[in-house]
């Protein structure tokens, strides 16, 4: 290969760099967004407490909810649920810096409970949806 297509080759390279960057500056809500909302569905319940907040969809049939923290990047203890009237809880709990779930769970018509926590505080919707 000469030295122009080389040039042209690494030219186009670092183009391309560039423009993947500028994308991620350009979009930080949109990917923050994506990352924060990764349950299907649309919004349709939100619950703040003292030490962060659940967001609650809906999709179909589904329910699916996540807890986010606010404040530090600790990692500390955090929890969501959901529940269908007449099933098990679906869990997801343990230590987390930013965020517990996804969880989803089969509601069809019936009333779903929500729970989430994070640290000592927590929030519980009472049945919801129904």
């Amino acid at each position: 290969m000469d030295s122009g297509v080389v040039r042209r080759w690494l030219a186009l390279g670092a183009a391309a760099l560039a423009a993947s960057g500028a994308l991620t500056l350009v979009a930080p809500a949109e990917a923050q967004a994506a990352t924060a909302g990764s349950c299907a569905g649309r919004e349709v319940w939100t619950m703040p407490f003292a030490t962060g907040i659940v967001h609650v969809y809906r999709q179909g049939g589904y329910v699916c909810a996540i807890t986010l923290a606010g404040g530090s990047d600790a990692q500390r203890p955090m929890s969501v649920s959901v529940q269908a009237r007449g099933n098990r809880p679906v869990v997801d709990k343990g230590r987390f810096r930013h965020r517990a779930g996804p969880v989803t769970v089969h509601a069809g018509h019936r009333c779903v409970w929500v729970k989430g926590s994070v640290g000592r505080s927590s929030v519980s919707s009472g049945w919801i949806l129904c």
